[in-house]
Parts: C-alpha cells; sequence; structure tokens
C-alpha cells in the first residue's frame, strides 16, 4: 500500500487552498500518467475546495512511486490570497510525505470484523455485512468504514485509515530524528520548498 498524506499544517486558510489545489493537479497528472489513486480521508474546511489534509492511496509501482516524488516535502504556492486581497503575503505553505507498507504483513497484527452497515443506503446497505471494523490487536485502536458498497472496498479503506491512527500514534513516542512521516500534520517547514506553484491556476515552476 502506498499511501501520499498532504496537509496544511498550522498554516491559515490560503494553505488550505493549496492543499486542495494540489489535490486537483494530482487528479489530473494520474489521469494522464494512468496511474490509479483513489481518496482515503479528506478533512475540509468551511471553504469549498479547502483541506486541512488529504490521504491518498495510489497504487503499489515504480512509476507512481516516481510520480509521488515530486510531492513530497515542503511545497509552496504563490499567490495573492483568494479570501484576503489586501494581504501582502504571498507565500503559502503545505507539505506532503510518502510512506509505504507491507499490507499482508500489517493485516497479521489486525483483526477485522464485518457488520451491516448504518444510515442511508436503501435496501443494499440494510441487508447486506460490507460495513469493516478494524482494530490493532497491540494498541486497541480501531476504525469503523462503511463509506462503500463493496466488504473488500471497505476493508481496504479500514486498513489505511488504521495505519494512519497507528502512524499519528507514534508520532509521540519516537524520538525526534525519527519524526519524518506525520510531523507535517503539526508543523509545515517555511523555507527551501521542493517544488513551487504560482498564480490561481496552481502553475507548477519546476
Amino acid at each position: 500500500m502506498m499511501l501520499l498524506q498532504l496537509t496544511s499544517g498550522q498554516g491559515p486558510i490560503e494553505c488550505y487552498k493549496a492543499v486542495g489545489l494540489a489535490l486537483k493537479t494530482i487528479e489530473r497528472e494520474c489521469q494522464a500518467q494512468n496511474i490509479d489513486y483513489s481518496i482515503v480521508e479528506a478533512v475540509g474546511a468551511q471553504q469549498k475546495g479547502c483541506f486541512k489534509s488529504i490521504l491518498i492511496e495510489l497504487e503499489a509501482t515504480q512509476k507512481a512511486k516516481q510520480f509521488t516524488h515530486h510531492w513530497q516535502g515542503t511545497l509552496l504556492w504563490v499567490c495573492q490570497s483568494p479570501f484576503r486581497t489586501k494581504h501582502k503575503r504571498k507565500n503559502w505553505f503545505f507539505s506532503g510525505n510518502l510512506y509505504e507498507v507491507n499490507t499482508q504483513q500489517f493485516d497479521k497484527a489486525i483483526d477485522y470484523q464485518t457488520c451491516r452497515a448504518s444510515g442511508a443506503g436503501g435496501q443494499h446497505v440494510n441487508k447486506t455485512d460490507s460495513a469493516v471494523q478494524a482494530t490493532h490487536r497491540e494498541t486497541g485502536l480501531m476504525v469503523r468504514v462503511e463509506s462503500e458498497r463493496s466488504q473488500h472496498a471497505n476493508k481496504r479503506l479500514a486498513t489505511a485509515l488504521l495505519l494512519q491512527k497507528l502512524e499519528m500514534l507514534k508520532q509521540t513516542e519516537i524520538s525526534e530524528q525519527d519524526k519524518s512521516r506525520w510531523q507535517q500534520h503539526w508543523e509545515v517547514q517555511r523555507g527551501n520548498p521542493s517544488r513551487t506553484f504560482k498564480g490561481e491556476r496552481f502553475t507548477p515552476q519546476d
């Protein structure tokens, strides 16, 4: 499993907008390069097209890994604020991070339970055990997913979300030099961006 995390860190709404624009660009580039992807989780904001963070699953191929290389590290969007027209600041930082996991090995540490999905969805939701609850035995962390009709798809999403929770838990336990994957949730480094985008069209300056 290959997961790409985009986050605005502790940035203002403009950084949320940058993450939303980055998502559109990633979707367009993946489609152009025939790279399979899916949105695992999107933490939105009140403004349309703005996201605090996005978790994307990509096919585990060398082509996809090379593609994500351009979306890792500190990223910069240079643009006049679309929300505060008189604001002088034009540099909006966000970050991207990739991590991979051997799902077969990870599955051995998880208990999966199927259950009936709740809420809207009609007869299909009410009569099939499509929802999946995943529990990490060692930590007791648990997630439940019922957003997809397929039990297989819900299991895949549950695995990715549980991995996300575990990584965030490790953030508080490991030493400073090992905080490479999830530190971006709390701090996006300013300066020396690995990639820069300019203007409302989010044009890459590579």
